[in-house]
């Protein structure tokens, strides 16, 4: 079930083709299949149809909702990139150096994957309701896809180290106290800032345009974003020659 290399080394081009399918959501437009209500809206009116709470209720905690999978995301992505390095994380290529056990990854074992998963969530805040029925899923698929062949590449390359580590700390479900020891790693916060510009911008417009109730302006902050962090790994150096940690 693991992915493939082709799929890893794609994963940012399957993962923005799985997402613009979520946000085009063709069926409402070709086939008459639903509306283009977007998912935050759909919630809020669902919510005071049934009687759970009031439209004027609803609204905000929808929003509230959004940012804080937003800036989950956000949270997880920085710190993990700022510990694994962005030239690994960033890398076309399965790497192996030594089992990291510092930053989150003393929490659980993928915390860049789970963040990628909350900034797709917050995403789909965004996307008509059915386009987010139907691109979560198959993102979250894709996603384990890539955490399973990751996996076992590491078990495969690292041995026992990495089979204990297994043992000690979960998959995606984050422990409450750390799982294994310290190793010593340093953070290099300013590259993960400037290699998490996409979970960042996320997370900014959610928190600070979703209470215009733009849609379309929201969705352009998004691609804003994206685009400045292609440009942002492409043009700084540091990001592509960084030195993966031991």
């Amino acid at each position: 079930m693991g992915a493939t290399k082709i799929e890893f080394r794609l994963r940012v081009l399957v993962m923005v083709v799985l997402i613009s399918i979520g946000y085009w959501a063709p069926w409402t437009l070709y086939w008459g299949i639903a509306t283009r209500t977007p998912l935050l809206e759909w919630l809020a009116l669902e919510s005071s149809r049934l009687g759970l709470m009031p439209f004027p209720l609803a609204s905000p905690l929808a929003v509230a909702l959004a940012a804080l999978v937003a800036a989950v995301g956000a949270v997880l992505r920085l710190w993990g990139t700022a510990y694994l390095g962005a030239f690994t994380v960033n890398s076309g290529e399965m790497k192996a150096g030594a089992v990291l056990a510092d930053g989150p990854y003393r929490y659980l074992r993928n915390p860049l994957y789970l963040g990628t998963w909350c900034m797709f969530a917050a995403m789909a805040f965004l996307m008509p309701a059915t386009g987010a029925l139907v691109a979560m899923p198959l993102l979250t698929l894709f996603l384990l896809r890539l955490i399973f062949g990751e996996e076992a590449f590491l078990a495969a390359q690292l041995g026992q180290a990495y089979q204990d580590y297994l043992r000690a700390v979960p998959r995606l479900l984050p422990r409450l106290r750390p799982g294994i020891a310290p190793g010593g790693c340093t953070p290099h916060w300013l590259r993960s800032l400037t290699s998490e510009l996409n979970a960042i911008g996320v997370f900014v417009t959610l928190a600070f345009f979703s209470w215009s109730y733009n849609n379309d302006l929201m969705v352009r902050g998004v691609i804003i974003s994206f685009g400045v962090s292609i440009v942002a790994r492409a043009l700084l150096p540091g990001l592509r020659t960084e030195t993966p940690p031991a």
